[in-house]
């Protein structure tokens, strides 16, 4: 997501699952020789190739296909833009086996939410189906899908719809978009609105306003003719 030529991410499964989190032998593997070797510790940080930390710059959009538990669950709380199979459900189960989600999704599933919904999915760790998850605010779109269609097929759909919207994302100035989900992230990850627009000036805005994209929007608006954008150099 570096290659400045790359406009938008998405993320997908395969068959019937999205992602149904860690190989639980191995969390229990890794706790033993812990407890066996160590009086405390700190878990390894978990960032799903960075996905979680949110430092990127690119949009993410999940096409999720099917079962999206545990850090499927997580890499979705952390993408932009979420579409959905109606036969997808979704949870947090890991109360039911005695570990916890360490990839940012517990705070910024109450920011998405609300506290009383944040605190059903993760105390019981009961499933969400794919129209509650979009009730609920974590899923943008269901895509209907017919019974007897095969795995592939689903995830045929998801995709195809999620690259519709990838294609309109991309088809605005990727400078506009950059700044424009900075701005959006810093309310999502908590901080207040004088310092959130403080920082969103100082960091983004005038970097927006020195770059070609911006002059290339309004011009062609005046000249009633599509833009050519340019790869962003935020």
């Amino acid at each position: 997501m570096d290659e400045n030529s790359l406009r938008v991410g998405i993320l997908t499964g395969h068959r019937r699952a999205f992602c149904v989190g860690a190989d639980l032998k191995v969390d229990l593997e890794w706790s033993t020789h812990v407890s066996d070797t160590m009086s405390s510790h700190t878990p390894m940080p978990v960032t799903f190739g960075g996905l979680t930390r949110r430092k990127g710059k690119k949009p993410v959009l999940g096409a999720v296909n099917g079962l999206c538990l545990g850090g499927g669950a997580e890499m979705i709380i952390n993408s932009d833009m979420v579409i959905a199979a109606s036969r997808v459900v979704f949870a947090l189960p890991e109360v039911k086996r005695g570990v916890v989600a360490l990839a940012g999704a517990l705070p910024r599933l109450v920011r998405t939410v609300g506290k009383q919904r944040a605190m059903e999915i993760v105390l019981i760790g009961r499933l969400l189906t794919a129209k509650e998850a979009e009730k609920w605010g974590l899923v943008n779109e269901v895509m209907e899908v017919e019974s007897g269609i095969t795995d592939e097929e689903v995830c045929q759909k998801v995709v195809a719809r999620a690259l519709q919207v990838a294609r309109e994302i991309a088809g605005n100035s990727p400078d506009a978009v950059t700044v424009s989900r900075e701005g959006v992230k810093l309310g999502w990850e908590g901080v207040g609105v004088d310092e959130a627009m403080a920082i969103f000036n100082d960091t983004w805005v005038e970097k927006l306003y020195r770059g070609e994209n911006i002059k290339e929007g309004l011009a062609a608006f005046v000249e009633k003719r599509r833009p050519v954008w340019l790869d962003s150099k935020l």
